[in-house]
């Protein structure tokens, strides 16, 4: 039986092969078995995609011969392969991933290991890309510079976890205990691809990474974050604020002047009725911009929109863009207010200045072509 469909596969499918990566676990299963396979098959398949990282058939050692050959007739695993990496005095480590496909696209990720007092790496984070590029071109990030080319398959947004976790265990003797959403691109504009990929980073036969350690970032796109209100998964979502009056967010941040703080707060109400859940905002504080007492209370009333915290961010100096890292003593200005005021936030030092650590500054460098923006 299953000869004769792969040869009715084969005709239908004459020059494009199935890529198994672009399938969900639920359509892969669909797809094997509409080959005659057995559905044990697929959880085979699916283990050795996302749990074993193999990028060939020959590599599924559990699958017979004859099914490897036939399999490779009409199906490819296309998987994103480390292009390069620079390695950070600090620990982090920075990827550079090449996709399988006729663009060459480039994509990054980052290795953020948080070290104890005896050197020991007890939290170890990835931070992954969603898109080629990013649409919202906010005026602070090198990503928002090239402007967007595509978005990512859940399979190439798996791949850069996987790659980066074979590291985390060689190096560090564990996988990795944290993932975000905040590389390249708007995790929350390519909404099914990311969701599936949590789903799979989180399944038993994949990472099984527990979904209380996925944050999924967003500049603020309502729609889909009242979708993710409805879906529940489990994960955090966290807000890319960066100011805390709409003149100042229209100016850095484009989306905005669609998607204001108004129509920002109805959503965040939405998603913390649904879920239950406290979310947390990313604020850059950029030197004598979003870094006044006036700002600092703007930010206080946001964070009592819903129970919430406050990243506070060190930013990364991204070369041709005029706002600047705050100077520390603004910064401590600024936090005794957040905390007079009884809101919990943290400071996230800068990490990776070394090697451009900046989200797309190392694929910025490595292309010339500008993709769409609403900037």
């Amino acid at each position: 039986m299953f000869v004769s469909l792969v040869v009715m596969e084969k005709t239908r499918q004459a020059i494009k092969k199935t890529d198994l990566k672009s399938l969900t676990k639920t359509g892969l299963s669909e797809y094997l078995a509409s080959l005659g396979l057995k559905s044990y098959r697929s959880d085979q398949v699916f283990q050795w995609l996302y749990q074993k990282g193999a990028a060939s058939f020959d590599e599924m050692t559990n699958l017979s011969k004859q099914l490897r050959s036939e399999l490779q007739d009409i199906a490819d695993i296309r998987t994103a392969s480390e292009f390069s990496r620079q390695e950070s005095i600090d620990g982090t480590v920075k990827f550079l991933f090449k996709l399988d496909d006729p663009g060459e696209f480039k994509v990054e990720a980052v290795l953020i290991p948080d070290f104890s007092d005896d050197g020991t790496a007890n939290r170890i984070t990835v931070c992954v890309s969603s898109q080629v590029g990013c649409m919202f071109g906010c005026s602070f990030c090198a990503t928002g510079k090239m402007g967007y080319f595509r978005s990512l398959t859940h399979g190439e947004i798996v791949d850069q976890v996987y790659a980066i976790n074979r590291l985390s265990e060689e190096r560090y003797g564990k996988k990795i205990t944290n993932i975000v959403y905040m590389g390249m691109g708007e995790p929350l504009h390519n909404y099914k691809a990311v969701m599936e990929s949590v789903r799979i980073l989180s399944d038993p036969m994949g990472l099984d990474i527990a979904q209380r350690r996925i944050t999924v970032s967003t500049v603020g796109l309502a729609r889909q974050i009242k979708q993710m209100a409805e879906e529940n998964l489990g994960v955090n979502l966290a807000i890319s604020l960066h100011a805390a009056d709409d003149e100042k967010r229209n100016n850095i941040m484009p989306i905005n002047e669609s998607l204001n703080l108004e129509t920002l707060e109805e959503a965040v109400r939405y998603y913390y009725y649904k879920t239950d859940k406290p979310l947390t905002y990313e604020y850059l504080l950029f030197d004598e911009f979003n870094d006044t007492e006036q700002d600092a209370k703007n930010l206080v009333k946001i964070a009592r929109w819903v129970p919430s915290k406050v990243n506070i961010i060190m930013y990364n100096n991204v070369a041709g863009v005029t706002l600047k890292r705050v100077r520390e003593d603004r910064l401590n200005r600024f936090m005794k207010i957040l905390v007079k005021h009884s809101v919990t936030a943290t400071v996230r030092r800068s990490r990776g200045d070394d090697i451009d650590a900046g989200c797309g500054q190392l694929a910025i460098r490595e292309g010339s072509e500008r993709g769409k923006s609403i900037a």
